[in-house]
């Protein structure tokens, strides 16, 4: 709506950290942009942002301010999709931060969606842990899908769900003809290692906290995908979680074995909105969708 222009414009500077950056984005001049800015400020009696010799950062009243503008647009974007809904006609947009474990989950999700609202879309975005949760924060995501996130006051939870973490290995490897891994055993052959940043890693380094043994990776990486094929490349030990697993994604000569719960308990994703927030139409739709099937698929937490 045209009265909400110049919030838009004041979103997208604070995202772009330049008045020059924001204006070629939204197809104006800096200079017309700027009037905006200084108009607001203004009104409001005060200046919004600090003028940096690279860009613009916002000051305390400017946080105040963005933090008022994000709650009109999302509020705005809810009342599309209500609007939207008495007509019989779903529209919207769903933005979802997510961690790599879930991506494969997710196309088939929002693929069932779309077939039956092809006037929703939707933003899927690579967040994990504290990234997924600061995007609920600047409401650049309704929904974060995360696994064992570091959470925030603000993080609302959904629903939660339990994930035991599976050693990915070849077959020909001496361990793949076993019902379960114990993490003793793993590791005195060489291991594949997703990056600190993930809760997989995570979940195995706080297994061994009292203990002498140590994590030793000959192979990282930020990539789930080369740490699964790497595995069965080099004939090492890479480690996932079930829903990062789609049978799509196991090749012929690659099994995954869930290690032994006495050395690395199970993990939980949660699904999470903003704390406070209602959410639009579709994306709390999407959210029910979601919670139904995860509940089917691994059971109640």
């Amino acid at each position: 709506m045209r009265h909400q222009t110049t919030l838009l414009y004041i979103d997208a500077v604070v995202r772009a950290g330049s008045i020059r950056r924001a204006s070629e984005m939204l197809a104006i001049t800096s200079t017309a942009l700027n009037r905006r800015i200084l108009a607001i400020e203004e009104e409001l009696g005060v200046p919004i942002f600090e003028r940096l010799p690279r860009g613009v950062r916002l000051n305390g009243a400017g946080e105040l301010l963005i933090h008022h503008i994000r709650n009109q647009l999302s509020d705005m974007e809810r009342v599309r999709s209500q609007i939207a809904d008495l007509t019989g006609e779903r529209r919207g947009h769903v933005t979802i931060a997510c961690s790599q474990a879930l991506l494969p989950y997710l196309p088939q999700q929002v693929a069932g969606y779309r077939k039956d609202h092809p006037g929703v879309t939707f933003g899927v975005f690579l967040r994990d842990r504290a990234a997924a949760e600061a995007a609920l924060v600047d409401y650049t995501a309704d929904l974060a899908l995360v696994f064992e996130p570091i959470r925030l006051a603000e993080f609302q939870t959904i629903m939660t769900v339990r994930q035991p973490v599976h050693g990915v290995l070849a077959r020909a490897h001496p361990l793949a003809n076993h019902q379960t891994l114990r993490l003793r055993e793993c590791l005195q052959y060489p291991v594949a290692l997703p990056t600190r940043s993930y809760g997989v890693r995570h979940l195995l380094e706080t297994a061994l906290v009292d203990s002498p043994i140590k994590l030793n990776p000959v192979v990282e990486s930020d990539s789930f995908e080369f740490l699964r094929l790497h595995a069965v490349a080099e004939g090492i030990i890479s480690f996932q979680i079930p829903i990062g697993l789609p049978p799509e994604g196991m090749t012929a000569d690659m099994v995954s074995i869930p290690l032994d719960a006495r050395d690395v308990p199970s993990g939980l994703i949660y699904m999470g909105q903003l704390r406070g927030r209602t959410l639009p139409v579709a994306a709390a739709r999407f959210a029910d969708i979601l919670s139904k099937d995860l509940e089917e698929r691994y059971g109640p937490t």
